[in-house]
């Protein structure tokens, strides 16, 4: 097989960019069809692709003998079953993350997976990303020696529309959103977390709380072998995209990021100006499009995938331990 045939399943904002990833800048695959519950949605993004096939289900993706993998970019609360359907019409699957709202469905998921031996992946992108891949470098090599302390920052410019939250189809900012934290914390500490206390509000966005949902959380860690850490997440920081991590270790430091997230300061007799980033697809584009040529080549290659459904389900009960450590106000320790 030269090349990957594949179907994207869920064309909103998120799947729109692998699509078009996978159409002009992944040369081993071939997009093949994509499908969005919004119909026309799903044909307008097959028209703008110059693909033909466009589907108002994932069934009717799936069950195309020309496609051999599915990337699955649908809102969450659907991605078990789409999850199901494709292993079950015997594909390959990357699922953006979470994997699920709910452990148990995750595990439903992740049994067929294993039960058919396809190859799977999670979306976690921020493994893929050139400041975090160089980062795990100068860990693996021992450069700052034992990682003690973990710190992450993510802070969106700009919270989702109000029907994002009525739809019932989407996770809290924990499941949405410090899961990229969550995941890296794993990652670049080489470690699990053991234990999670969490705190949570929403005073930027008030109207949430009639929701029983929150704009803004911290959340302490607890990892196996001793190494503490912390997470903060807000979904309405107003002035940029900003997502930074400090790794502290025995004999150094690592700073990743920054609100600008650009290497350019223009310097003048006027003063000094930065760019700031305002958008994740545009801070983190080079990694969506690592992240699926990688895919693609771990399929054609039959190696294994770099983030596994294991790192799905450990990074989403994570965010669920979080989010009931915050409700019932109490530290909430992880079998790992």
């Amino acid at each position: 097989m030269t090349k990957l045939g594949i179907g994207v399943i869920g064309v909103g904002e998120m799947g729109r960019r692998h699509a078009e990833n996978l159409r002009r800048l992944v040369p081993r695959a071939e997009l093949v069809a994509v499908a969005d519950s919004n119909l026309v949605r799903a044909r307008q993004v097959a028209e703008e692709l110059e693909i033909e096939q466009a589907y108002e289900t994932a069934q009717g993706l799936v069950d195309r003998k020309d496609i051999q993998a599915v990337v699955i970019a649908s809102p969450p609360a659907t991605h078990p079953d789409c999850v199901l359907a494709a292993a079950a019409a015997g594909k390959h699957i990357f699922c953006e993350k979470p994997l699920a709202l709910t452990l148990e469905a995750a595990d439903e998921a992740l049994e067929a997976v294993a039960s058919r031996k396809q190859q799977f992946q999670i979306g976690h992108m921020r493994r893929y990303d050139p400041l975090y891949a160089q980062a795990m470098k100068h860990i693996e090599g021992g450069e700052i020696g034992d990682p003690v302390i973990f710190k992450a920052i993510g802070r969106d410019a700009e919270a989702p529309p109000m029907s994002y939250f009525e739809s019932k189809l989407n996770g809290n900012l924990f499941l949405d959103s410090s899961i990229h934290e969550f995941d890296l914390a794993r990652w670049l500490m080489r470690d699990e977390v053991a234990e999670v206390h969490a705190f949570a509000a929403s005073r930027a966005m008030p109207e949430l709380a009639e929701r029983e949902e929150f704009d803004s959380g911290v959340v302490n860690l607890r990892f196996a072998r001793g190494a503490i850490g912390n997470v903060e997440s807000f979904m309405n920081a107003r002035y940029a995209y900003d997502v930074r991590t400090e790794i502290v270790g025995t004999k150094g430091t690592l700073l990743i990021g920054s609100p600008h997230g650009t290497a350019l300061e223009v310097l003048t007799e006027e003063g000094s100006r930065r760019d700031r980033v305002r958008h994740w697809l545009v801070r983190f584009a080079d990694a969506y499009l690592a992240e699926m040529r990688d895919f693609t080549d771990s399929v054609l290659l039959s190696r294994p995938t770099r983030v596994t459904g294991h790192d799905g389900r450990q990074s989403l009960a994570l965010a669920l331990a979080a989010e009931r450590s915050f409700r019932e106000h109490k530290p909430i320790a992880l079998l790992n």
